[in-house]
């Protein structure tokens, strides 16, 4: 079903090209967003599905061999507005946009509207972040640190959990998407505490929205520690877009170790602790055959 409604879409957008010859057009203007596949970017609720998998590069590549446009993804509070990306100044088909697909950028062109759609003929184009598979690519075995205030003002830090895995959740009261996965981390709170693992929630929310952030954490049931004010560049160092929510796994010596760009779920989460903590109990066996092998060597030197 999925394929058919992939290939309709393709068909739609096929047809629609030639129609957008009329239309309002408006003077340059300048636009801030994500590069992405007109047709891709329906695959998803990209309210809660980031945009950028390995998935999403592989339908990208399928539509611009079919010549299917690109688009802007750009922001507007808690949705997006798509606009379709068309031959200005530059002037490139579109496998050669692939090159842009999933990094954030910064356009210049004119805009103009048909058929209900947006369309945008660009000048310039820069390059202003890099795709998701990219950071998180990088951020993956750094040790980033974190310093936020908690709901009493006081300074928390990340690497005051050296020692514990550490599941660090960005959110925000007004992020609906957020609401959802509360009750997984929860649950993972619950289940691991025992086992040296930590929940942190990091919110986007600031210190004089405590009240807000209170009422939240009592109709979640958050029930583990919530650090205010983190911001987007904070989320960068983790290797995780500027959209929340996003989800870091750091290990026990503060390196990260997984990144999950957008709504994170408790069967996630349990497959990467669970890989972490037998690699945990497998290398303590060997430190203890190790200390126990040693002991019989020293033992057995003459005195």
């Amino acid at each position: 079903m999925k394929h058919y409604f992939h290939a309709a879409l393709v068909s739609c957008l096929m047809l629609l090209m030639p129609a957008i010859i009329s239309g309002q057009t408006s003077d340059s203007v300048k636009l801030e967003g994500q590069f992405v596949c007109s047709v891709c970017w329906f695959e998803a609720d990209r309210k809660t599905t980031v945009y950028g998998t390995a998935a999403d590069m592989d339908c990208a590549r399928d539509c611009a061999e079919n010549n299917i446009p690109p688009a802007i993804a750009v922001k507007e509070n808690d949705d997006y507005r798509l606009v379709l990306v068309e031959e200005g100044k530059l002037k490139k088909p579109p496998e050669t946009w692939l090159q842009y697909i999933g990094k954030t950028v910064s356009v210049t062109g004119r805009l103009r509207s048909a058929e209900g759609k947006q369309f945008i003929a660009l000048d310039a184009l820069t390059v202003t972040g890099e795709g998701i598979l990219a950071q998180e690519s990088a951020a993956i075995g750094t040790q980033p640190d974190l310093s936020l205030k908690d709901l009493f003002g006081v300074e928390q830090k990340l690497s005051a959990y050296r020692g514990k895995v550490v599941v660090l959740n960005f959110w925000a009261t007004w992020c609906i998407p957020c609401r959802k996965e509360m009750p997984d981390l929860a649950a993972i709170q619950n289940e691991y505490a025992a086992l040296g693992v930590q929940v942190v929630g990091a919110s986007a929310d600031v210190l004089t929205d405590r009240s807000k952030v209170v009422s939240f954490i009592k109709e979640t049931g958050i029930n583990f520690p919530v650090w205010l004010g983190a911001t987007t560049e904070e989320m960068k160092q983790f290797g995780l877009g500027p959209a929340l929510p996003g989800t870091a796994v750091v290990g026990r010596d503060g390196k990260l170790l997984a990144v999950k760009n957008g709504v994170i779920t408790r069967d996630y989460l349990k497959k990467q602790i669970d890989i972490l903590l037998a690699s945990d109990a497998k290398v303590l066996k060997q430190e203890i055959a190790a200390a126990r092998q040693s002991k019989i060597a020293a033992s057995s030197v003459p005195s």
